[in-house]
């Protein structure tokens, strides 16, 4: 495969999911990890891959913001080709990410004729300017898509989505007490651990439901 690239589960998987990160930490990241690890031991191919602005800082160490919207998103549609090149066919290809990388995977879904789509904590609009909507895309959406969101994430809580009008294609699972990264607070009464694997459960859960 490609040496910049981590990848998790069998070669010969039936379904084989691309993860992109978010816009602070890269593809190592535990949460992406957590993903990664759990999916593929569940039997699903995992590739992950890095923007170019953080494949650069984990070169270097040094911190940047992300790259503009037409270098994501000529990054994902690389990412797609590569894993086609690959012998992945389309109905098998499931592509996604945390919060930055699953709002781009969003962007191209339709495009690249992904069968389906994971959305790890959406920015549905910056913390604290809740008019400042990124939704104009999910109101039309036809790809089979999940959005798992934690309850509280100041990205996009459960008292404010309900109002959005996502297309009917979008099936959202909210995580309970979770943060951007489906991190509880600790009277909730629920661990990260926990949530994190309620989250890889309902990924799992949309793959059943696809067309296989």
């Amino acid at each position: 495969m490609h040496e910049d690239w981590l990848i998790d589960g069998p070669p010969n998987a039936h379904w084989t999911l691309i993860l992109a990160h978010g816009a602070g930490q890269g593809m190592g990241s535990d949460f992406m990890a957590f993903f990664a690890q759990h999916l593929g031991a569940a039997g699903l191919r995992v590739i992950r891959f890095e923007f170019p602005y953080m494949a650069a800082s984990s070169r270097d160490g040094r911190r940047r913001a992300p790259d503009r919207a037409p270098v994501l998103l000529d990054s994902w549609r690389s990412a797609i080709a590569r894993t086609r090149e690959t012998g992945v066919p389309l109905q098998r290809l499931v592509i996604g990410g945390k919060s930055l990388g699953g709002r781009i995977a969003g962007l191209v879904a339709e495009e690249a004729g992904a069968a389906g789509l994971v959305c790890l904590g959406y920015p549905f609009h910056p913390p604290g300017k809740p008019a400042q909507l990124r939704t104009a895309h999910l109101e039309t959406l036809r790809v089979p898509t999940l959005i798992c969101q934690g309850s509280r994430d100041p990205f996009g809580s459960a008292l404010e989505v309900g109002d959005y009008g996502l297309s009917a294609s979008i099936q959202l699972a909210w995580i309970p007490d979770g943060d951007h990264s489906f991190k509880p607070r600790a009277r909730s009464g629920r661990t990260l651990q926990q949530n994190l694997q309620e989250a890889a459960e309902h990924i799992l859960q949309l793959l059943g439901q696809l067309p296989s």
